[in-house]
């Protein structure tokens, strides 16, 4: 038997519009690594983000920024933005992906191990009807089962941004906000230690040279302990 490629996929083959599935993942990849600030973000974060060639990828935004209208301004070697339509996609399909991934756990019963995937597949086609009787049959939920924020349908996302668990001091206690959803079996552990949002977590210790981080979770006594990269994927509220 063959074995698998290891090479970096080329980017799919897309149409000039800004529904197509590859559209659409290019332009979630440049809202979530951009962040708050909205940085400019580099052909090769989203290669990475993407799992592609740079190529493919600075071959992507040539494309998109040369849409009528523009989805990304994008400037050789500079790094490429949202453009006011492209940033109103993003968050139109995060919105779409985030209402999915609850309508997935809280009425058909799917553990918050296997939305993501389902999401990921079902996010580009659903309708825009849809998506409002989705929203409402949830009572317009305002959080994902990850804890992550769902867009209101005018691109609003809440203004107080979590901070990781890594950046908190020994001694300080904070909220579990939102865990990362890209890694099913982190999430299975994080169900087994207890740690979903609106969990309490108190950062115990960190081990030296960026070691471990022990956190009480909860009220239990004994502490749970957590990886950096553990640790870096779980974002905190601070009272």
């Amino acid at each position: 038997m063959a074995k698998p490629s290891t090479q970096p996929k080329t980017a799919p083959e897309t149409r000039s519009g800004s529904g197509s599935e590859a559209i659409d993942n290019y332009l979630k990849a440049i809202f979530q690594i951009s962040g708050r600030e909205e940085r400019q973000v580099s052909s090769t974060e989203i290669a990475a983000q993407l799992d592609i060639t740079g190529a493919s990828s600075t071959n992507m935004l040539q494309k998109l920024a040369a849409l009528n209208p523009p989805l990304v301004v994008y400037k050789k070697h500079h790094g490429v933005h949202l453009s006011k339509a492209g940033r109103k996609r993003a968050l139109e399909i995060i919105r779409h992906h985030r209402l999915i991934e609850t309508f997935l756990h809280l009425v058909l019963d799917y553990p918050w191990d296997e939305v993501h995937e389902e999401a990921e597949r079902l996010e580009h086609f659903i309708s825009e009807r849809f998506e409002e009787r989705i929203a409402a049959k949830l009572g317009n939920p305002e959080f994902d089962p990850h804890g992550h924020a769902i867009p209101t349908l005018d691109g609003s996302l809440p203004v107080n941004e979590p901070q990781a668990l890594s950046e908190l001091d020994p001694g300080q206690a904070a909220k579990v906000a939102s865990v990362s959803d890209k890694d099913p079996e982190m999430l299975r552990y994080l169900a087994t230690q207890g740690i979903r949002p609106g969990v309490k977590l108190t950062l115990t210790e960190q081990l030296p040279f960026q070691g471990a981080y022990r956190v009480r979770v909860g009220a239990s006594p004994k502490p749970t302990l957590l990886s950096q990269s553990l640790a870096e994927a779980i974002s905190v509220a601070v009272k």
